[in-house]
């Protein structure tokens, strides 16, 4: 790895002395970036003169950039001009890791692809995320996570049996794409030590996607029928997942296991229930989950949401209330996890942010930089290469730059 310092007061992150270049768009490439600079690597993005294509697409896509750009620089380059990539190459030179998820072939049109990179740079670790591969007849289709969800079957299970197909209610397999991607590249600079030598990393939507659903493929796989959707609940077995009306919302709620149904009917008052013909084991409440959900409601319905958490959480009963994304921020979990921060601006104006979703020992989580502006590190990283302020004026008249 590269002996470069950052200049921080906090204690030494994972990834201080790691260099990464992000060629990303929108989500799934910004966002294993992102995760690297959360780590304590020094991450460069590199945009287009117009900037990410996030940064165009309203409001929703501002929200990508401050969610899944945050502690990077920026910095503008036309990739088309000799001058604009001569700087990337320059840039890349300097770095450990390359990202990109841009359309299929757009980085070998540039000639920056991962064959070129890696042969003129070999320690340099290269990560593609593409939409479905690039080994199969769909290897030049874009891809956006929809378009996985509806390819991996993940949307073919999701739903009501009598409705059409639903999409998870999130771009989930774009942020899974980020973070498994992260996943390789920490693999592959942990192999780099060992062999002093970097790695091409491919993955994609589609394979990312299906990984997701690795339980319900290996059952399927494993001779199981064709799985369809259910809405709530699982298929296999009854109560789980089941999504039951209380006096003021909904819980989910899962007691499949025979000592867990036992549980629940007694913290009922409903001992009987558990040796009730139709409910004594798992199979017989699957055969029977229209009647069992007439009783959940019998049991639940005079409650409030939260009193149905209490009173099952005492008897050691799986369930969650239903929030709404306000009523998220105010649970005390979630206060005391630390995931909320406050991403810091260079000016002043910072926002509200998620960290990542785990601690490393005791140290306090990173408290990220807020997302660039495009092309805010532009003069400053050009500097670095050794460009005068005449030449980057210069590349700027010239529209190689911005």
């Amino acid at each position: 790895m590269n002996t470069r310092s950052k200049e921080t007061s906090e204690p030494a992150a994972p990834l201080e002395n790691v260099r990464v270049i992000d060629m990303g768009q929108y989500i799934a490439g910004p966002g294993a970036a992102m995760v690297l600079a959360e780590l304590g690597a020094q991450v460069i993005k590199i945009e287009p003169l117009a900037g990410d294509q996030a940064r165009h697409i309203g409001r929703y896509g501002e929200s990508m950039i401050r969610a899944y750009s945050r502690g990077k620089q920026s910095i503008a380059l036309n990739l088309k001009s000799d001058a604009g990539r001569d700087i990337a190459w320059r840039l890349i030179g300097d770095s450990d890791v390359v990202i990109q998820n841009l359309r299929p072939g757009a980085v070998d049109a540039l000639g920056l692809g991962p064959v070129a990179v890696r042969e003129r740079f070999p320690r340099v670790i290269y990560l593609s995320i593409s939409g479905f591969g690039d080994l199969g007849p769909s290897s030049e289709r874009p891809g956006y996570d929809i378009a996985a969800q509806a390819e991996s079957g993940l949307m073919s299970v999701t739903g009501e049996p009598d409705r059409l197909p639903q999409k998870v209610g999130v771009p989930i397999i774009d942020a899974a794409a980020a973070h498994l991607g992260a996943q390789a590249v920490l693999a592959a600079l942990y192999g780099r030590e060992r062999t002093g030598a970097g790695e091409t990393l491919r993955t994609s939507l589609l394979e990312v996607a299906m990984h997701l659903q690795a339980t319900t493929w290996c059952d399927y796989l494993g001779g199981a029928p064709e799985p369809t959707r259910i809405g709530d609940g699982q298929p296999n077995n009854a109560p789980a997942a089941e999504v039951v009306p209380t006096r003021d919302g909904h819980i989910v709620l899962s007691a499949y296991a025979d000592e867990h149904w036992t549980r629940f009917c007694g913290a009922m008052g409903r001992e009987s229930l558990a040796t009730d013909p139709r409910f004594r084991t798992n199979a017989l409440r699957v055969q029977h989950r229209a009647e069992l959900r007439i009783v959940l409601r019998e049991c639940l319905s005079s409650f409030t949401s939260e009193e149905c958490v209490a009173l099952l959480s005492r008897h050691q009963i799986v369930v969650g209330s239903v929030r709404s994304y306000q009523q998220v921020l105010q649970s005390k979990d979630v206060q005391a996890s630390g995931i909320l921060v406050d991403a810091h601006g260079t000016t002043g104006q910072g926002y509200p942010a998620l960290a990542l979703p785990y601690r490393l020992g005791d140290s306090p989580r990173a408290v990220p930089h807020a997302a660039p502006a495009c092309g805010a590190d532009t003069d400053r990283l050009l500097g670095g290469l050794g460009f005068t302020g005449h030449d980057i004026d210069a590349f700027r008249s010239a529209g190689v730059v911005a």
